[in-house]
């Protein structure tokens, strides 16, 4: 499945409630599951409040849970497809 690399911010919303992050996480792997995806985060330090790296079957499904995540209003985030290195070598093959 394709990986993603998101960097995720707390809205004003988000760190005021940051006392529930833990149980927001967890209902945040119950709606990636629902698009078929897997969602797993780790609170950081830095320009960033949160890391979190997903799988999902397509582009679209992590798209959907994007938007939808986002639109609980916690959170912004900023999200990468991610390529391990077998898949890498696929697309380099396609260069030649």
């Amino acid at each position: 499945m394709p990986t993603y690399i998101s960097l995720i911010n707390w809205t004003e919303k988000g760190i005021g409630a940051f006392k529930d992050t833990v149980d927001r996480s967890a209902a945040s792997q119950q709606l990636a599951a629902k698009f078929g995806g897997t969602f797993e985060i780790y609170w950081t330090i830095g320009p960033y409040d949160i890391v979190a790296i997903s799988e999902f079957p397509d582009d679209d499904s992590a798209t959907a849970f994007a938007l939808m995540l986002g639109s609980q209003g916690n959170v912004r985030t900023s999200t990468l497809r991610a390529y391990r290195a077998d898949e890498m070598r696929s697309i380099i093959a396609k260069t030649a």
